[in-house]
């Protein structure tokens, strides 16, 4: 690393260790337990689609019906009705919306039959991912593949069709990545919208269709403009691993996917949530999907400056956690970003210098940089310079994701003319200092290099402290963002199940097994710009 501040080591070693020891403590909780969207999410793995006579989701009505058995598993009293009734997993799934069939507990004399038959189907459903995932390969080696850093935008209408027109004027104008953002409090929704939506408030609803819509139309755009087109949404709230699932299935290329947002900004009960986002990152993982977590949010409802090093601490706790649901180094989009107040004298000099600590804690991984908000004023001309400030940053430092920022974003919803603009903005600055990483070095001892160590010594502590009380308590008591969480309160909690000694969901074997390992990579790929400055 040509351009790097000296780092002390033994804090590092200290950071990493105590967030591996509070994950490890935390998945033997998930071992443990299963959920209710856990089971949706494996019939959904089989293949179980649409909704009942009311516009219940099937998986729900299956879930609901078979409640006193989740403590063994959906899957076995499943896979014994499919068996028994000789009928494919949707149709036993329509049969017992309609009363027709009926779970049961699983006899003794069937269980070894029905689950070596569970175990073929949960390969069969792994299988269909891969297949996907490979397509992904197929597509980003025939298109080709952008420059670094990924220019990611957002689109968000309510309306999936005018998302599709806007996802692609906002790629041709250069955008790489597009999220569309989901409607208002979805996350706390504890089911999954079927069926396109033309409808929504603050977004649109994240539903199979709408993201084969999206898919559909980024992959024509990508054709024409001749690189890939990535597609984000959210893995995250009551339904997490479903989403991840529907992703999987429809090649989504990224997903939010944090291991404690849901907790801190949603009032999820954590013991549901670390359940969850396990196997949600398994399936990430295992589609080849990048993920992408939320510490940005820490510093809108906590001060950047003083508390930068929480982002630091939560970075430690989800790279351990994805690394125990099996996720690749280039699928760990860990998030931070420039939210100190503008009005700090030295406010980019110590901005560059929590983004270049960032970078070189997790050399290998795909950061994700966000943009300011908190500060965002009225006056459009000054937000278009602090965002301006931020694409220095970013690119100075190696970043790969970058989340633009609006110039209007304290103003209104952007417009399209909003996001042409500030792509400009960020294809500027990436462009004109695409080498200057490689050309400059840091003053050793300096402001940058102090800054980094101290918030890199208050993380260390930070998690050592944590690794004393638990997790859940650290939660308790605002230890990240300033939010208090009850562990044994918030939405969800009365879905979370302690599993039985019988307990068996074949899915987890097999996502985990033979992964399939390596990055998409076009014909002629854009080295990133730490690469080519010397970042990593």
């Amino acid at each position: 690393m040509e351009q790097a501040i000296e780092l002390n080591e033994s804090m590092v070693t200290r950071a990493r260790e105590a967030a591996a020891a509070i994950a490890d403590d935390i998945q033997r909780h998930i071992d443990e337990h299963t959920t209710d969207t856990t089971e949706r999410a494996t019939l959904r793995l089989l293949g179980i689609t649409g909704v009942n006579g009311i516009d219940v989701p099937l998986v729900n009505v299956v879930v609901e019906h078979g409640r006193e058995l989740l403590p063994g598993g959906i899957m076995p009293p499943f896979v014994d009705l499919m068996m028994r009734s000789s009928k494919s997993a949707q149709d036993v799934a329509e049969g017992v919306a309609k009363g027709a069939l009926a779970l049961a507990a699983v006899p003794r004399e069937r269980r070894a039959n029905v689950e070596q038959r569970a175990t073929e189907l949960a390969r069969e459903g792994v299988a269909r991912i891969d297949a996907v995932r490979r397509r992904r390969n197929e597509l980003v080696a025939e298109v080709g593949e952008p420059v670094k850093p990924y220019v990611y935008v957002i689109v968000a209408t309510g309306n999936i069709h005018e998302d599709c027109a806007q996802a692609k004027a906002a790629a041709r104008a250069g955008a790489d990545v597009i999220a569309v953002i989901r409607t208002t409090a979805q996350s706390l929704l504890d089911y999954v919208p079927y069926g396109l939506t033309t409808e929504g408030f603050g977004g649109t609803y994240a539903t199979q269709e709408n993201f084969r819509l999206m898919r559909a139309g980024l992959d024509e755009v990508g054709a024409e403009l001749g690189r890939y087109i990535r597609l984000c949404n959210y893995a995250s709230g009551l339904c997490m691993p479903e989403i991840a699932t529907m992703g999987a299935l429809e090649r989504l290329d990224m997903m939010l996917n944090d291991s404690m947002y849901g907790i801190i900004f949603r009032n999820i009960n954590m013991q549901r949530t670390f359940v969850d986002q396990y196997l949600s990152r398994l399936i990430n993982a295992r589609a080849g999907i990048i993920i992408n977590t939320g510490e940005d949010n820490y510093l809108t409802t906590a001060d950047a400056f003083e508390k930068g090093y929480t982002v630091v601490s939560s970075d430690f706790i989800n790279e351990a956690f994805a690394l125990r649901a099996n996720l690749e180094p280039w699928q760990i989009g860990l998030g931070h970003a420039f939210e100190m107040n503008p009005a700090k004298s030295d406010q980019v000099v110590y901005q560059v210098a929590d983004a270049q600590l960032i970078r070189q804690l997790f050399p290998e991984y795909p950061l994700k940089y966000m943009p300011p908000t908190k500060y965002m004023p009225g006056d459009i001309f000054q937000g278009h310079v602090i965002d301006a400030m931020f694409n220095f940053t970013g690119i100075l430092t190696g970043q790969e994701i970058m989340l633009l920022g609006m110039l209007t974003e304290a103003l209104h919803t952007p417009l399209l003319q909003d996001r042409y603009l500030s792509i400009k903005n960020a294809k500027y600055i990436f462009e004109a200092n695409r080498h200057l990483a490689g050309e400059v070095t840091f003053r050793p001892g300096g402001i940058i290099e102090r800054r980094a160590n101290e918030v890199l010594q208050r993380a260390a502590e930070q998690l050592e402290e944590v690794r004393q009380i638990g997790l859940f308590e650290a939660l308790s008591r605002g230890m990240f963002a300033d939010v208090k969480r009850d562990p044994d309160g918030g939405r969800g909690g009365e879905g979370v199940f302690r599993i039985g000694d019988d307990y068996f969901n074949p899915f987890f074997a097999e996502l985990r097994a033979g992964r399939m390992s390596g990055a998409p990579v076009g014909p002629a790929p854009g080295r990133t710009a730490a690469k080519e400055g010397g970042q990593s």
